[in-house]
């Protein structure tokens, strides 16, 4: 996403060359409205990058910065004389592509705050610190755990939950928890990126319709491998001594209804599945057939269990939703929307899969989305629509979401360890094995030629 906002800023300063011939966009790159909403765009993604040191969380910025951007589209459109219901239905395109990822997110949140709730997690995260394991070991399950968890769960989800053990058993030896935490990253994006439930990018690639849901699961062995590599690396690295636990005898108890609810996640997950592939009809409704249902099932709980600390309120699941990246979502869809109304996504287009080839093209995304999310650089990749085929569609899948972990700033997970880790995690500690994530990157690449290409 930097290399593309750099050729909007080299494009836009060139006389108007945006193809305004094709009526999905204005082609007013050249006009200085527009050259000032990139800058919107660039300040407000700023204040994103700093999130960890300003405090000011993320959707403020981009909210802002979407309805300023969408304003000036407004006012070029009526001054180039573009029919007002031509704005609104690119407007309407962008509502109807962020409320369909914002319901099926919401209900996937709903429920894994349920299984919070219900204390599954926390279960987990006893029952691992009460084995006793060394800490090579531990490197190695709390990392295959995140991997798989990440699948189903957001990779920042995942990776809070299993730091909550490493931070447990290795808190006399930093060493651990840094490479623990650093393993953490790359196994939640990794194993975010070969699922459709996995990452909002892989959910934004099935729900457009660049992939079936199936196809998604020929990145599994990349994935697997993209884990493997630096994990590997970093395995001789890792303390051979195991953690003192002597005073950690904590047990914590399964609230009544937790296998149950998680069972009923896994139905709502094929019953979206179902929607999409057997009725053809969005796969949020499937997500929305099964909120209510959990929504039955807690009102049994209610009825039958609600006394002392064991009540349900599913209504508290639901507030406490990432609300933050919902509506950073919300700012993040419309900003890069109205660039894309405006041309720049186009032109952008024009340099990077025309001018390099889709496969360059979609290797540079990855490295990009260590300094950018994700979620922005994917979606401009969905709004430039290049003609790729699925191999490529899944390539670009790959690499935007396994990029993230080549920094500690390049994903949501490695944000939130940096600020739990107590110093122990930071910046350069992550950068001192970014060779080592380049080499799993790479391999990661490599390996999806070699089985799918």
């Amino acid at each position: 996403m930097l290399r593309a906002l750099s050729t909007f800023s080299l494009l836009a300063v060139l006389p108007e060359i945006a193809l305004a011939a094709e009526s999905d966009v204005l082609g007013l790159t050249g006009t200085q409205r527009g050259i000032y909403c990139v800058l919107i765009f660039i300040i407000a993604y700023a204040f994103v990058m700093t999130e960890e040191f300003t405090h000011l969380r993320k959707s403020k910025p981009v909210i802002l910065a979407a309805g300023i951007i969408w304003a000036h589209v407004a006012y070029l459109a009526s001054t180039s004389n573009v029919p007002a219901e031509q704005v609104r239905e690119a407007f309407e395109h962008d509502l109807k592509e962020y409320a369909e990822l914002m319901l099926f997110l919401l209900v996937a949140m709903t429920y894994i705050n349920a299984m919070a709730e219900r204390n599954v997690f926390e279960s987990l995260r006893a029952w691992l610190v009460s084995r006793r394991f060394g800490y090579r070991k531990l490197f190695w399950i709390t990392g295959t755990i995140t991997f798989f968890l990440s699948s189903v769960a957001d990779n920042l989800t995942s990776a809070l939950l299993v730091g909550a053990v490493v931070m447990a058993v290795g808190a006399n030896s930093p060493r651990f928890v840094s490479l623990g935490f650093i393993n953490l990253v790359i196994a939640a994006n990794a194993g975010g990126a070969f699922s459709p439930f996995g990452d909002i990018t892989t959910l934004m690639v099935w729900q457009d319709g660049k992939a079936e849901f199936f196809d998604f699961f020929m990145l599994f062995v990349p994935s697997v491998v993209n884990f493997l590599v630096p994990a590997g690396i970093m395995h001789f690295a890792i303390p051979k001594d195991a953690p003192d636990m002597s005073a950690e005898n904590e047990s914590v108890e399964l609230k009544s209804g937790a296998w149950v609810i998680c069972a009923l996640f896994a139905l709502t997950i094929v019953t979206a599945v179902s929607f999409k592939q057997f009725l053809h009809l969005p796969p949020f409704l499937g997500m929305m057939v099964g909120l209510s249902i959990l929504m039955f099932y807690g009102y049994r709980l209610k009825i039958v269990f609600n006394i002392g600390d064991d009540k349900f309120d599913i209504f508290q699941n639901v507030r406490d939703a990432e609300w933050d990246t919902l509506l950073f979502f919300f700012g993040v869809v419309f900003a890069v929307g109205g660039l894309g109304y405006i041309g720049y996504l186009q032109l952008a287009s024009h340099a990077m899969y025309d001018g390099l080839g889709a496969t360059s093209a979609n290797v540079l995304i990855g490295l990009l989305s260590a300094i950018i999310d994700n979620i922005p650089v994917m979606f401009a990749v969905l709004q430039m629509n290049p003609d790729m085929d699925v191999y490529q569609w899944m390539l670009v899948t790959l690499t935007a979401g396994v990029g993230g972990s080549l920094l500690s700033v390049g994903s949501a997970a490695g944000v939130a360890l940096m600020g739990t880790s107590r110093g122990m995690y930071t910046f350069f500690s992550h950068l001192r094995w970014t060779p080592a994530v380049i080499a799993g990157y790479a391999a990661s690449i490599l390996t999806h030629y070699l089985i799918n290409g």
